[in-house]
């Protein structure tokens, strides 16, 4: 017999659905006050398991996210309900899942779609690392991998990978080769292309700024170039024999690959520097950027030129800089960021932001997020890379772009 269930207060009939969406709606607004509190104070001494609340990001003791922790309670104390515009896409029954850790930095996480895995940058090991939808599995996919930042698939499902040590955008084919993209605009070498966007037509976009010039994340110039001026670092050691020549010969430009290999400039380093993360809105109007922990807008024109330049957020929250890397779109429109608010507990993971630049949601963790993807055969599910660590939550949106 099926069993009826009433509004204690008004006596109407309510669905198992409504009952579950009235939780849902009680549970974000829950979250939202005693979690932001906790955030705005920093959470040195914040209570937790210890006096028999949920354990979080910031209690005493904190949150255990290790293979043998408790499962958390739900709602997940460290999903935050900034905004009630936020309970349409917080899923109350579910919580936060650490899939696996032991990377040092992880990037560029994409969703293959067809082959229902997940595959991700561990960009200092110089290796890609694969997460199995059918098992959870976790291996590793490439090693090297030239020191691959970020990751994407375009629309015909081929994973297209910006590569630190080589300077270059690849693609990898449907047979098991790979296609140089992009390695040089008019003549020069790029500096260290970090991250990309496909789009319907054909083409990539990509950022490229000079983090790869370094011994952590890629090679450092030749002698007498950027970063390496008096020669004093040896940066052939430890390479092949190709690599360690190369000196910066361009500025940290946003460029587009066309379908037909034309590569043209579409913001110079002066107008946005140090571009990072990039991704466009659902309608592919709308170009965002990440500079210097920020996100900037443009419009993209019917001739692929960007216009009204606008910033979209600064990322602070609560007085606390919550710089972001990269960030995915969802079918909405929202913006689903990284968050890296270095020493300030319980500020690092994501941040979640309206197509208006409003903030409505946080997703605590407790190492730097750098970047997110959207995957699961519904692409339902949030996947974190963060740090050393691979997150997984899932949400009520998509996301808007593949990979």
């Amino acid at each position: 017999m099926k069993q009826r269930l009433h509004d204690p207060q008004t006596g109407e009939e309510i669905s198992r659905r409504g009952l579950i969406k009235r939780l849902g709606t009680a549970a974000g607004i829950a979250a939202v006050t005693p979690g932001f509190a906790l955030g705005h104070n920093m959470g040195q001494n914040a209570p937790g398991a210890a006096n028999g609340s949920a354990a979080t990001v910031l209690s005493n003791p904190p949150r255990d996210f290790g293979p043998s922790a408790p499962p958390a309670p739900y709602p997940d104390a460290d999903v935050l309900v900034v905004d009630p515009l936020f309970n349409k896409y917080h899923v109350f029954n579910t919580s936060i899942e650490r899939l696996w850790t032991g990377g040092l930095w992880s990037e560029g996480p994409a969703w293959n779609g067809q082959g229902r895995y997940l595959v991700w940058s561990d960009l200092p090991n110089n290796r890609q690392m694969r997460w199995l939808q059918d098992d959870g599995r976790i291996s590793i996919f490439r090693s090297p991998s030239n020191n691959g930042n970020g990751n994407s698939f375009d629309f015909q499902g081929r994973q297209i990978t910006c590569e630190h040590l080589t300077r270059r955008v690849v693609r990898y084919e449907h047979d098991g080769s790979v296609t140089i993209l992009a390695d040089n605009f008019n003549g020069k070498h790029f500096n260290s292309p970090n991250d990309l966007a496909p789009h319907p037509d054909g083409s990539v976009w990509f950022t490229d700024p000079f983090f790869g010039d370094s011994l952590y994340e890629g090679v450092p110039d030749a002698p007498g170039g950027f970063g390496n001026e008096a020669g004093h670092v040896k940066q052939r050691l430890g390479q092949p024999v190709e690599i360690g020549g190369l000196k910066r010969e361009l500025p940290a430009n946003v460029y587009r690959i066309d379908p037909s290999g034309k590569i043209d400039m579409v913001v110079n380093e002066s107008e946005l520097p140090l571009p990072n993360g990039i991704a466009f809105s659902p309608d592919y109007k709308k170009v965002y950027i990440v500079s210097q922990g920020a996100i900037t807008v443009f419009d993209v024109g019917s001739d692929n030129r960007l216009a009204n330049k606008k910033l979209f957020a600064d990322f602070m929250v609560a007085g606390v800089k919550c710089a972001t890397d990269g960030f995915r779109v969802d079918v909405d429109g929202n913006l689903w960021c990284g968050s890296n608010a270095g020493p300030h507990l319980g500020y690092s993971g994501v941040t979640v932001w309206t197509p208006e630049g409003k903030l409505i949601g946080r997703i605590r963790l407790p190492e730097a997020c750098a970047n997110v993807a959207f995957g699961g055969p519904k692409r339902n599910r949030l996947f974190m890379a963060a740090s050393s660590s691979l997150y997984a939550l899932y949400v009520n949106t998509q996301g808007a772009a593949p990979g």
